[in-house]
């Protein structure tokens, strides 16, 4: 009977030791994020996702020189709507209004600014959906795909276009999802090394 206590002691102790070296499903989620990050902060991403209620323009992120605002619905207000300028491709020539299918900036009720956040309040607001247009996980990991988004790859004329592969971008983000899309923690690029 005292044999099978220890072994069954044994069996425990081996259980729980196997249990603490497998990695949890969100190992590596963190870095995958951080890994998009640099995407996210391009003037490309920024220029849509930055403070105030107007979009910015060019690789300093200037104030939009037309003066559009957001609008109701994001696509600008009165005669000054994004549409007006901005067609459903790039107009040829340098500096030349730029466009894709649904250009406009994300509506006001989840307007999406990240201009200034940590990386961790960044990966916590794109996962919250009060503030993502209420996308679940895998609908943020398709709104990557979407036109607008890869506008950023293939920005016309003048425009630098984002230097990330879009192939590695799109498989960070997949892998991100896949992980448990679990966020860095710390305020501060030394405390992001901290995962949760």
């Amino acid at each position: 009977m005292r044999s099978a206590s220890y072994a069954f002691v044994a069996f425990l102790l081996a259980f729980h030791a196997a249990a603490q070296t497998e990695p949890p499903k969100t190992a590596g989620a963190a870095d995958a994020f951080e890994a998009i990050v640099p995407v996210l902060r391009h003037p490309r991403c920024m220029n849509c996702h930055s403070a105030g209620d107007f979009p910015r323009q060019g690789n300093d992120s200037h104030p939009h020189t037309m003066q559009v605002r957001r609008g109701p619905d994001g696509q600008g207000t009165n005669s000054v709507k994004c549409s007006t300028c901005h067609q459903d491709h790039n107009l040829e020539g340098v500096h030349m209004p730029p466009g894709s299918p649904d250009w406009r900036l994300p509506p006001p009720e989840t307007a999406m600014i990240w201009e200034g956040l940590t990386d961790s309040q960044l990966c916590r607001l794109l996962k919250d959906p009060r503030q993502n247009g209420h996308r679940t996980i895998q609908q943020i990991v398709e709104h990557m795909s979407t036109p607008l988004v890869l506008w950023g790859w293939n920005p016309g004329e003048g425009r630098t276009p984002i230097p990330m592969k879009l192939v590695e971008f799109q498989a960070r983000v997949r892998e991100w999802a896949a992980k448990g899309a679990a966020c860095p923690t710390g305020t501060s690029p030394a405390e992001n090394r901290e995962r949760d």
